[in-house]
């Protein structure tokens, strides 16, 4: 097993009401007998942890910095890992450098991104903190963690479960490598929640694909769903606990269940059920598999009332010659017929797509070919990669096609990608209607309506309110919840997340809003938002 990476990361201080944050908290070492049953952990989900302390117990506690980096299984996991260790004594330290240990979930999707996680272990390296790496990264390629720090502990995406024990061993100055695949599940296991709004939740982890150019594969393996029942649990919990938008995660949502006996459709059948008022972000399914469930999942989208109108389905390529060096197993005809499905049910469907570029041996008419699927599909969201060779994975042996010429067709995707989104979003112009408020971002409310639109309020209910009483409020409510109340050294200005979905977001945990619905009509648009008043 390896490591998983999670990308996000809150400034000057580890606020823990947003675990997207970065690092982790100073720790202490705790005694093995300290530690409470697994079923006592399964039992409190995470969640009623952080009782006030007085201000001696307080200093004293052993603490962790975490940052993640990547999807948003990723950062899944880091709640996860963050739950535990709150709920075993740990607190969430002010910066890596005066932690108890440090912690930091990892990507390796792209280069790119693999230079930033060794520049990011590098630099918590020289903090001199014992240091734990999960994610992605060192389960694909453990040989390269270890070239940026040969004493720091690895554990991998699928044994999150023992990130207690290997804190406590690596503070006692102990290397751990645990890459194994753990026997417990990875849901109902607590979690420190980084939303107040959405509840991140993995239904499954690995997949059933053989992708050429994919190291994810590597690193998480096979597909290993987890049972409808437990997941319906979690999201009960969660819920409960003032969640308003579920997200399912996984590494291929469209092949969840196979290996289990069920399917996507039952999982969420069953979720339809559940009284509560709430929505469903439905994760990436790639089209091998969503082409089974189709039909099924188009009267949902149809007829339900908690899917949100979205769908990800990533394409990588428009040329059959390419797909097929990619083993992606599914056609252009079966992307063609699965969009004029879901179009003929919800022809206004939001769809996102990914993309990549340069894939080796691609020629100037495989490329055409991609362009003309992608106007074909006519997709809001296109996520646009140029090919990154990824050791290990059999596209890595392929010739390379030229930097140059990669970028060249970059920039012309992009161009087709912007153009389309933005007549995408011209359609939206005078549209009135609700929208749930998720964010805030630069200062403004931030929503998305039921086709998962993203819409920024150009004017909210109360400008005074965010610009001076919210940050004030922020701080306390991050106090409160924190049990650091009376503690004034602790730094909760700033409190923004760099990275990951909620890029330049703060959590204002307190403002009336949050989690609202509120509604709004739409006066602008540009190729990424909305801009809307409220009505």
């Amino acid at each position: 097993m390896r490591s998983i990476t999670t990308n996000r990361t809150i400034d000057g201080a580890s606020i823990s009401i947003s675990l997207k944050p970065q690092l982790i908290d100073h720790i202490k070492l705790l005694k093995r007998t300290e530690m409470p049953p697994e079923k006592m952990i399964r039992k409190n989900a995470g969640y009623g942890i952080d009782k006030k302390p007085n201000n001696n117990d307080y200093q004293h506690k052993p603490s962790f910095w975490i940052e993640g980096y990547g999807c948003s299984a990723n950062f899944a996991d880091l709640e996860m890992m963050a739950g535990q260790l709150r709920l075993r004594g740990f607190r969430l330290a002010e910066n890596p450098e005066n932690s108890s240990i440090n912690l930091i979930v990892t990507c390796s999707v792209k280069n790119s991104t693999e230079h930033k996680m060794i520049h990011r272990i590098k630099y918590l390296t020289n903090t001199k903190i014992p240091l734990i790496i999960a994610g992605c990264l060192p389960a694909a390629d453990e040989s390269l963690v270890r070239s940026a720090n040969s004493h720091a502990s690895i554990i991998g995406p699928n044994s999150i479960d023992k990130v207690v024990e290997v804190a406590q061993a690596a503070m006692s100055g102990q290397t751990v490598t645990n890459l194994r695949s753990s026997n417990t599940e990875k849901i109902n296991i607590p979690k420190f929640q980084i939303s107040p709004i959405i509840s991140i939740i993995e239904i499954s982890t690995g997949c059933l694909s053989e992708c050429t150019f994919c190291q994810t594969k590597l690193a998480k393996g096979d597909l290993r769903s987890f049972r409808i029942g437990e997941i319906v649990k979690q999201i009960r919990n969660d819920l409960d606990h003032g969640s308003k938008e579920i997200w399912l995660t996984s590494t291929d949502n469209g092949c969840y269940g196979l290996d289990i006996g069920t399917n996507l459709i039952n999982l969420l059948r069953s979720c339809e059920k559940i009284e509560q008022e709430f929505k469903i972000r439905l994760g990436m399914m790639n089209p091998m598999y969503l082409n089974r469930i189709i039909n099924d999942l188009s009267l949902i989208y149809s007829e339900g009332n908690k899917l949100f109108k979205f769908i990800h389905i990533p394409i990588q390529s428009g040329s059959e010659r390419i797909l097929r060096k990619m083993k992606r197993g599914h056609t252009v005809k079966t992307t063609k017929d699965l969009i004029t499905r879901l179009k003929d049910k919800i022809p206004e469907i939001t769809i996102a797509t990914d993309v990549i570029t340069g894939f080796p041996t691609e020629t100037d008419e495989d490329f055409e070919q991609t362009l003309d699927l992608i106007t074909f599909m006519d997709p809001d969201v296109v996520n646009s990669s140029k090919f990154s060779s990824r050791p290990g994975t059999a596209a890595s042996k392929l010739k390379r096609v030229d930097d140059n010429i990669i970028s060249s067709r970059s920039e012309r995707l992009h161009d087709l990608i912007k153009a389309i989104a933005k007549r995408r979003n011209s359609k939206w112009i005078d549209w009135e209607g609700e929208i749930l408020i998720n964010e805030i971002e630069h200062g403004k409310l931030k929503g998305r309506n039921d086709y998962y639109k993203s819409i920024i309020l150009d004017h909210d209910h109360d400008e005074s309110y965010l610009k001076s009483k919210t940050q004030t409020n922020l701080q306390s409510g991050i106090q409160d919840s924190l049990g650091l109340s009376n503690y004034t050294d602790q730094k909760l200005e700033n409190i923004v997340i760099k990275t990951g979905p909620y890029k330049n977001n703060i959590s204002y945990s307190n403002n009336p809003f949050m989690g609202k619905k509120i509604k709004v009509k739409v006066i602008a648009y540009s190729n990424h938002v909305l801009k809307a008043i409220p009505v």
